[in-house]
């Protein structure tokens, strides 16, 4: 749901593992994957968050 959304309002894709990063940033427990793709470009850790409000995830 969040990477339709943040597709939908904002016309950018955002990976599982961006999602995962944004969340482990805000404090929110998420397990280690040994594949994840670390550090995001801003623009999508700000669509992500906003994505993460609209859901009430924070």
């Amino acid at each position: 749901m969040i990477q339709e959304y943040v597709e939908k309002k904002y016309g950018l894709k955002v990976h599982t593992a961006y999602i995962a990063e944004v969340k482990r940033l805000l404090g929110l427990t998420m397990y280690d994957a040994p594949n994840a793709v670390k550090h995001p470009p801003k623009e999508k850790v700000e669509a992500i968050k906003d994505a993460l409000k609209y859901f009430e995830v924070i």
